[in-house]
């Protein structure tokens, strides 16, 4: 990575260490009213034995875990991890955790059936490099599940995200304004699939490497 990627994906963690003991708390209701569906949504999506989670966060996705998989889960941020080690102990997950930057997994390639991310490359310095990693250690064949905030189609709302951005990701850390379907198609992943969830900006990717 350039210096000026390096700096920026160092500020990211900074944030999510930052905010990693109120992260729970900060997403609690829309945790329950929203999120939790939709990550039960995704889960039942995934197929093979072999499974990554990148920017696995606080351990949100634990509960939806396939009980017969094996799992290797990372983040950048060692404070969120931390949180999601004592999270998968008291709530016995069977699950590999791994500090690591999704821009620079260390994996060989092709090494997993199915990646996932919830909610991760809103945060990413460099989206399409996370993706084409992403792209890189799953299998061929293999199945690339993510669940993300995107920028609005509508005209008016697209200018207010980009309005909102700088503050938004300065203060909690995700971007607003991420236009992730098309990075994940540029990372060379075939899109296959896109549900919109709510409102044009939660969505439902559906991608594969071929």
């Amino acid at each position: 990575m350039t210096e000026e990627e390096v700096r920026a994906t160092q500020a990211a963690q900074r944030r999510y260490n930052r905010i990693a003991p109120l992260y729970d708390f900060m997403e609690g209701l829309v945790e329950r009213s929203r999120y939790s569906r939709w990550r039960e949504m995704l889960w039942g999506k995934v197929d093979g034995s072999r499974i990554l989670e990148v920017g696995v966060g606080t351990g949100k996705n634990f509960p939806y875990y396939p009980q017969d998989a094996e799992i290797t889960a990372i983040d950048f941020s060692e404070k969120m991890l931390k949180r999601a080690r004592a999270k998968a102990e008291k709530q016995k997950v069977k699950v590999r955790l791994e500090q690591m930057d999704v821009q620079q997994l260390d994996f060989d390639d092709d090494s997993f059936d199915t990646v996932v991310g919830t909610f991760v490359f809103c945060s990413v310095p460099d989206p399409v490099r996370g993706l084409k990693e992403v792209r890189r250690v799953c299998r061929p064949g293999g199945r690339v599940l993510l669940l993300e905030h995107v920028l609005s189609a509508n005209r008016l709302l697209a200018w207010l995200m980009n309005l909102a951005n700088p503050l938004v990701a300065s203060l909690i850390g995700p971007n607003i304004n991420r236009r992730t379907v098309e990075n994940v198609a540029k990372s060379g992943l075939k899109v296959e699939q896109v549900t919109d969830l709510a409102a044009g900006i939660f969505k439902l990717i559906e991608a594969r490497k071929v």
